[in-house]
């Protein structure tokens, strides 16, 4: 196995990609108790228009359908439930769909084996009919309903409503009601048939594992695959321009929450580890826990916690993300905004940007503390074309120049967008 390491953390990853191009990646943790694992295909929200690799053909798919098909998968011809039955052996397992990729995990201190081999085997033996596709219908319908009165939810899609016009991203992952209606056995088994071959599959483990005998315990229970082309994923044109300034809507909420956002028009995918670090350490000066502006709102009652960041950036899509709960979302919006002019015409104070970056660094580090955020973490990256140790290894390439440099390309006024929900 290939054997990639982070000296600086002191970390290994042996990485093998089979002749049917499955990618396994295994973090050995020793003297750890739980073992994590998780096995992703790369097939999320975004995907809805591909030409098939075998015969070529253009499909067009219904919104919702990866989140759909995540839902189908533990049902067996045999009428049992895998998450039942994962469950009954003390294993915490679970499932996820995501805008790029859609995952299949569990957790355990002990049944391991058992744990591994029911996983493998839900994962290889898709079961749709009529009849359980139509009783999902039901199912999946009421999360939609939930989602609709979620204001977190809500202020997040409307968000992304804001930033793209075309882009799939805006699109919800459950899908709607509607679309999902659409959805029967053929749909589901030609996406399964083409996204979830080996080739574009992902499978991670971390914990107290010997990496070559955990290989062959995964390759022996592997089914044969014959090998199939490249999918051609087919997305809108990429938009420079955000779509809208403002979003407002009223909602059961106590207090107004707002979320700010930047559309990021230049997503170079060497430069992106790099971005990644110089943005968090941006979004912590202007408005992170330890900053002026922070205290400031907090003393004036504007703010009552630290806001939450986020940057999310692939081939599809990038953009910046700050949200929180204010009584005025415009005031701490203007100040964000009046904080980032500042550091933009007097760039940022030198004694400040390395605090908070040995922070960041700090945080980088203690995720390696977790097996599951390892394993998670090694496989979101993997599917946006990263390796997740470059995020230390590159850590002293972020400096004060360069992170100025981003400050001015992406936290640029005709980039903003904001999404409030006020109380109804």
């Amino acid at each position: 196995m290939k054997v990639i390491e982070s000296l600086k953390i002191k970390e290994k990853a042996y990485v093998e990609e089979l002749e049917n191009g499955l990618k396994i990646i295994i973090i050995p943790k020793k003297n750890t108790k739980k073992k994590y694992i998780i096995w992703g295909t790369h097939f999320g929200s975004i995907d809805n228009h591909f030409i098939m690799p075998k015969t070529g053909e253009e499909v067009y798919i219904p919104d919702g359908v990866a989140h759909f098909l995540e839902h189908k998968m533990f049902e067996q011809p045999n009428g049992t439930n895998s998450l039942d039955t994962l469950m009954a052996l003390g294993i915490d397992a679970n499932a996820y769909t995501t805008n790029d990729h859609t995952a299949y995990l569990f957790e355990c201190t002990s049944h391991f084996d058992e744990g591994l081999k029911e996983l493998l085997d839900y994962v290889q033996h898709p079961y749709f009919t009529d009849e359980n596709v139509e009783k999902e219908k039901g199912i999946i319908g009421q999360e939609i309903r939930m989602y609709d009165d979620d204001p977190g939810w809500q202020l997040y899609m409307n968000a992304l409503d804001c930033m793209y016009k075309e882009n799939p991203i805006k699109i919800d992952i459950a899908g709607t009601v509607e679309s999902i209606s659409e959805i029967n056995p053929d749909v589901l088994y030609k996406c399964y048939n083409t996204f979830y071959h080996p080739s574009n599959m992902v499978l991670v483990a971390c914990g107290d594992f010997e990496p070559q005998e955990l290989l062959e315990k995964i390759k022996s229970q592997l089914l044969p695959k014959e090998n199939q082309g490249e999918i051609k994923r087919i997305y809108p044109l990429k938009e420079e321009k955000i779509n809208k300034e403002y979003k407002s809507v009223k909602m059961e909420v106590s207090t107004p929450i707002f979320m700010m956002g930047y559309k990021d028009t230049q997503t170079e995918k060497a430069e992106r580890v790099k971005k990644h670090i110089a943005v968090e350490i941006i979004l912590n000066m202007i408005i992170g826990k330890s900053s002026k502006l922070y205290e400031k709102c907090y003393k004036e009652g504007l703010l009552l916690a630290q806001p939450d960041f986020d940057y999310e950036s692939n081939e599809q899509y990038s953009h910046v993300l700050i949200s929180a709960n204010s009584k005025d979302p415009k005031k701490v919006e203007e100040g964000i905004l009046q904080e980032i002019e500042k550091m933009q015409k007097d760039g940022l104070d030198a004694e400040r940007f390395e605090q908070i970056r040995r922070k960041i660094y700090g945080d980088y580090v203690i995720e390696y503390n977790s097996v599951g955020d390892i394993a998670r973490m090694f496989l979101a990256d993997t599917m946006k074309g990263v390796q997740s140790f470059d995020y230390i290894e590159q850590f002293e390439t972020v400096t004060k120049e360069y992170t100025e440099n981003i400050l001015k390309e992406l936290f640029k006024k005709e980039n903003e967008v904001m999404s409030v929900v006020e109380p109804n």
